[in-house]
């Protein structure tokens, strides 16, 4: 087999779909003996029925009803949540000290190992977020913990839902991790997005949500490719989508600019983190470049506030 035959692999059936992409032409069914020689393999697959871990969620604000709690709990397992002191206005202003002692208790007493932290504000400022991983790496090691800055979206219940989804699903994504590695030795395993491109193994152990709908993605994706072909199943077209794709990251921040200068430089700020980010996705560092850049004022919120998108994109390392 020679150089450059990329793999493309749908799960969510058994066993697995494996076509193989050899100079731009499709090619399956593909062996085990030519997969394991592949350059790299690029899999898609759908994390919407995937068994999830219970959840300890914390949330940094003040307090609310009972039917605007943090939502952990699912018919098939049962998560935690707490509430604590602490957060940011959309303009960086502390609402309150952040309960650092609140937070040890719930993590040492939780008896869970993912969390997920969402505090009001975050996506502005970070910092109680991480103040509350620091905690809880001290009192639960090895714990998993995802922030919900991370996922940039300005309404806390969304990005909070988002957040929990992600630490929910930590688990089976380190375990399909795992199994792709062994089935694929040497070969560099990489997943699709839900929206478009891949994201490298190490990338998707930690942010999961991010593939939750890798297959519908790279089947659409793979559609949109074949348009002339004869009929394929929808197992090697999606296989076949993700295989086209190439690593990919986006970061959401709000940002408050009294002018022109001061919106650039945050705006470079941000474009430097997904910059970062895309390489973590798998792109080899001399080719990321931002791919696409929108910046929008806030509407009803104090004047110089702006929400900013970057998308970045590079050639797998």
């Amino acid at each position: 087999m020679r150089a450059g035959v990329i793999l493309g692999v749908a799960l969510g059936r058994h066993p697995p779909v494996v076509v193989a992409l050899r100079d731009g032409a499709l090619d399956w069914p593909v062996g085990r003996a030519v997969a394991r020689t592949a350059t790299r393999a690029c899999v898609a697959l759908d994390l919407d029925d995937a068994p999830t871990a219970p959840v300890a969620a914390i949330r940094v604000g003040g307090p609310c009803p009972e039917a605007l709690r943090p939502l952990v709990c699912r018919p098939d397992q049962a998560g935690v949540a707490t509430i604590v002191r602490g957060g940011h206005s959309l303009t960086g202003r502390p609402l309150a000290p952040l309960d650092t002692e609140a937070v040890r208790r719930f993590a040492g007493s939780c008896g869970l190992m993912d969390f997920a932290v969402t505090a009001t504000g975050s996506p502005m400022l970070a910092d109680h977020e991480l103040q509350v991983a620091a905690v809880i790496a001290a009192e639960v090691p090895g714990a998993r913990i995802t922030l919900s800055y991370e996922f940039g979206h300005p309404g806390l219940r969304e990005r909070e839902a988002e957040t929990i989804r992600n630490a929910a699903l930590g688990p089976e994504a380190g375990r399909i991790a795992d199994e792709a590695a062994r089935e694929l030795p040497g070969v560099p395993v990489y997943f699709a997005r839900s929206e478009r491109g891949l994201v490298s193994a190490h990338y998707f152990r930690r942010y999961p949500y991010a593939c939750y709908l890798g297959r519908t993605a790279s089947l659409a994706r793979g559609r949109a490719a074949l348009p002339v072909r004869p009929v394929v199943p929808d197992e090697v077209t999606a296989a076949y989508g993700a295989a086209l794709g190439r690593p990919e990251a986006q970061v959401e921040r709000i940002v408050q600019a009294r002018g022109r200068a001061e919106l650039d430089r945050e705006l470079q700020g941000v474009r430097d983190e997904v910059l970062t980010r895309v390489v973590s996705a798998g792109a080899a560092p001399g080719s990321a470049r931002v791919a696409e850049t929108t910046v929008n004022p806030l509407s009803y919120l104090p004047h110089g506030l702006y929400r900013i998108r970057v998308m970045a994109e590079g050639a797998t390392a």
